[in-house]
């Protein structure tokens, strides 16, 4: 009979649809003008303490986490998307009590010469 804990799977709190105007792109025109840009976020934690003492301050606050990633999206400009989802990462990581988090950076008006609905970077990255 073992005496190990029993593993508990991370709970998830999801965040979609995130949207601001930055400047993020290789293009001066995507830089100069500006564009949508949409998040989405998974943080990947463990949510039993909040639940039992029904206390904000035992969980990642889902509104400043929307805040932050809308700060990130309208501040410094980056030429990747990549780079723009890795800097969200890094900041949730850093900012929220969270094992790891998920986040789709979507551009739906990247410059393609082609019909396409939406172009995604996702990534999960996890605390060290």
């Amino acid at each position: 009979m073992s005496t190990r804990p029993a593993l508990h799977r991370l709970d998830r709190i999801t965040i979609t649809g995130i949207t601001a105007i930055g400047r993020h792109g290789v293009f001066e025109h995507e830089k100069r003008d500006g564009q949508p840009f949409i998040v989405d976020a998974v943080l990947h934690t463990d949510i039993r303490a909040a639940a039992e003492t029904d206390d904000l301050l035992q969980t990642a606050n889902y509104g400043e986490t929307a805040e932050l990633i809308c700060a990130l999206i309208t501040g410094p400009a980056y030429d990747l998307i990549e780079t723009l989802a890795e800097r969200i990462a890094a900041e949730i990581l850093l900012t929220f009590a969270v094992s790891a988090v998920e986040v789709t950076i979507h551009k739906p008006k990247a410059p393609i010469q082609v019909p396409f609905g939406d172009v995604t970077v996702s990534i999960y990255r996890e605390q060290q």
